[in-house]
């Protein structure tokens, strides 16, 4: 699409399609939604946290700039960077509500691992001419706001009680923030909102995947804490990668030895904090 913006508008316009369609037959993403408003008005849960979609929107749009200049692979390390790094004081600081974490060594130690992992899945898809020290500052940042949205995510959730009432709340907010962005750029600059008709179809099916993911990590950090989903999501992530390049490989695509070595060291993260875990009960 050539325009960053408009891309993750496309995310999350059709994203927020596809949850509404699912939210408007449950009957409990509509309590769900009553639940939130009830503790924004007891003051339970502060207002400005409905806007964690705002995050991720900002993510969608930094990752749709940056791969281009830096790639995958190095945009993935670095945004895991600003993840891990995020949710250690975001655990340490209780921001989702469902109290603090110390920072240990062994917490410490599995973040710095579990980055190491994806510097060594992708180790062979470097490209130092790619390299730009803004678009990784960038990508940092880009996955800090993750980490932050995961928390904020959790905590609306502990009060909804209805991932698809919080994956909803989120897109609304995402895509009002983007079409807010963009219409603001067509006023004060020479650019002007795209036909978003003229893509192909399947750009509209982004979304929906983006739905169902906002919906499972809302619940799952409740119970796991954002550290220790980021660890298991990375696991997933390099293991899905796997399983694509075996069964769905595209053209050139080869099984690299790297990639394997990665998700080995990633459950060695994955391990190292739970022994955390283990040793603060």
């Amino acid at each position: 699409m050539g325009d960053s913006l408009a891309a993750a508008l496309v995310s999350f316009g059709s994203g927020l399609i596809f949850v509404s369609l699912i939210s408007a037959f449950r009957s409990d993403v509509r309590a769900g939604y009553k639940q939130i408003f009830v503790a924004v008005k007891n003051k339970k849960l502060s207002y400005w946290r409905l806007g964690a979609g705002m995050l991720g929107a900002s993510f969608v749009a930094m990752q749709t700039h940056v791969v281009p200049i830096v790639g995958v692979a190095i945009f993935t390390v670095a945004s895991l960077a600003g993840q891990t790094a995020i949710s250690l004081w975001v655990d340490h600081v209780g921001l989702m509500g469902s109290g603090k974490s110390l920072i240990t060594i062994r917490r410490v130690l599995a973040a710095v691992i579990t980055v190491l992992a994806v510097v060594v899945s992708v180790w062979d898809r470097f490209a130092m001419s790619n390299f730009s020290i803004t678009a990784i500052i960038l990508a940092v940042v880009a996955g800090g706001w993750v980490g932050v949205q995961r928390a904020l995510n959790g905590q609306i959730n502990n009060y909804s009680k209805a991932s698809f009432a919080t994956s909803q709340l989120n897109f609304i907010t995402g895509t009002s923030f983007l079409l807010l962005l963009l219409l603001l750029r067509s006023i004060f600059t020479d650019h002007s909102i795209m036909n978003f008709s003229t893509g192909p179809w399947w750009m509209f099916l982004g979304g929906t995947m983006g739905v169902i993911y906002i919906a499972f990590s809302a619940v799952a950090v409740q119970h796991l804490g954002v550290l220790d989903f980021t660890l298991f999501s990375v696991g997933g992530m390099l293991f899905g990668s796997l399983l694509i390049d075996l069964f769905a490989p595209t053209a050139g695509t080869r099984i690299s030895g790297y990639l394997i070595a990665g998700i080995l060291i990633t459950y060695l993260g994955v391990i190292a904090n739970g022994q955390s875990r283990l040793s603060r009960r």
